[in-house]
């Protein structure tokens, strides 16, 4: 019998170039690294579970061709679309795993918080992520906003799952293209199925964010204002806090109304894994951007259910003091660009 030979998934071999990128950073930046040795067992963890997750793959593929029963029920077990799902969801559930790891490139640079703040200040006359939540420090607005913050990840999940269940309830849909021409009004490689095509061009998308927070260090209103102090803030005092931020994560208490749920559900988020790194551009407004338009090709009716909660997230940002205004634009703005480069790379794998 012939074996079988499993290729890489276009989504597992985004995460195998940024890995591979990022490891020849690691050892050109190793005299200035904090935390090498934890930086390297990350990889080796996600390289574990890749190889693990392609070998419970392979297993599950030749079971199916011997005619093993996964299950007793009149229904058929489709082991291919199942592991490729397996697949992808290891990939994509491994980025919050990435994102710390931009923080351990970019604290021993030279912060640049000062710039965008000042920025900030000549621009609006003042701070809004200060007087945005003083605005509208009520319990609804609060938890709508926190709501919409929470909702990221949700987001993302949502979307591809949906297009996996219809593509598993219509796989005539899946039409095969030999060419690995794109269709520029649908952001998907016409050879591959939408599920794996766009969660490949999310997690790319994330890549190119995660690339840009390495070179450039911003921390954000909630670790900067907490070092510098609100009062020098408010003044219009915006130091330079050099590499502060190598040894320091503290962050401003949560504004608004502290006792809702979802304001507590963020806050666990951020205890959990939140470093002083990845504030310009957003991730959270350029990513959630990316989601809506690909919702908008790929799930029509999707898109006006999450429509509310993304604009709810973009204004989360500056609310709970997580990005300067400055950093939303530039989300927003850069989302179509990173869509665009990130299809085309998608493509090329």
């Amino acid at each position: 019998m012939a074996v079988k030979r499993i290729k890489l998934l276009p989504i597992e071999k985004v995460s195998a170039v940024y890995c591979a990128l990022t490891s020849i950073l690691m050892a050109v930046m190793m005299p200035w690294l904090v935390e090498p040795v934890g930086m390297l067992l990350m990889r080796v963890e996600w390289l574990a579970l890749t190889v693990a997750v392609i070998a419970l793959s392979h297993f599950m593929s030749r079971a199916q061709d011997a005619h093993i029963s996964f299950l007793t029920f009149h229904c058929s077990f489709d082991a291919g679309r199942i592991s490729t799902f397996l697949r992808v969801l290891a990939q994509m559930a491994w980025l919050p795993q990435w994102y710390p790891d931009t923080y351990e490139f970019n604290r021993s640079l030279q912060n640049l918080d000062h710039f965008f703040a000042a920025f900030e200040q000549s621009l609006f006359g003042c701070q809004p992520s200060i007087e945005f939540s003083q605005a509208l420090p009520g319990a609804l607005w609060s938890e709508a906003f926190n709501l919409g913050y929470f909702s990221y990840f949700p987001m993302i999940a949502i979307l591809v799952i949906t297009i996996f269940i219809k593509e598993w309830r219509n796989p005539s849909s899946l039409t095969p293209h030999p060419s690995f021409i794109i269709r520029h009004s649908s952001f998907v490689t016409p050879h591959l199925s939408a599920f794996i095509s766009v969660s490949a061009i999310i997690q790319t998308a994330f890549f190119l964010y995660y690339l840009v927070y390495i070179f450039l260090p911003v921390t954000g209103p909630q670790f900067y204002f907490q070092a510098v102090g609100v009062d020098e803030i408010l003044q219009g005092h915006f130091p330079s806090l050099g590499t502060y931020f190598s040894s320091h994560t503290e962050m401003l208490p949560a504004p608004g109304w502290t006792d809702g749920l979802f304001n507590h559900l963020v806050a666990m988020a951020h205890e959990a894994g939140e470093r002083p790194t990845a504030a310009f551009p957003s991730s959270h407004i350029g990513i959630s951007t990316i989601v809506m338009m690909l919702a908008y090709r790929h799930a029509p009716r999707l898109l006006y259910c999450l429509l509310p909660l993304w604009a709810l997230l973009c204004c989360a940002t500056v609310y709970i003091q997580a990005h300067y205004v400055v950093d939303a634009i530039a989300g927003l703005l850069s989302a179509p660009v990173a869509l665009w480069v990130s299809t085309r790379l998608v493509r090329n794998l």
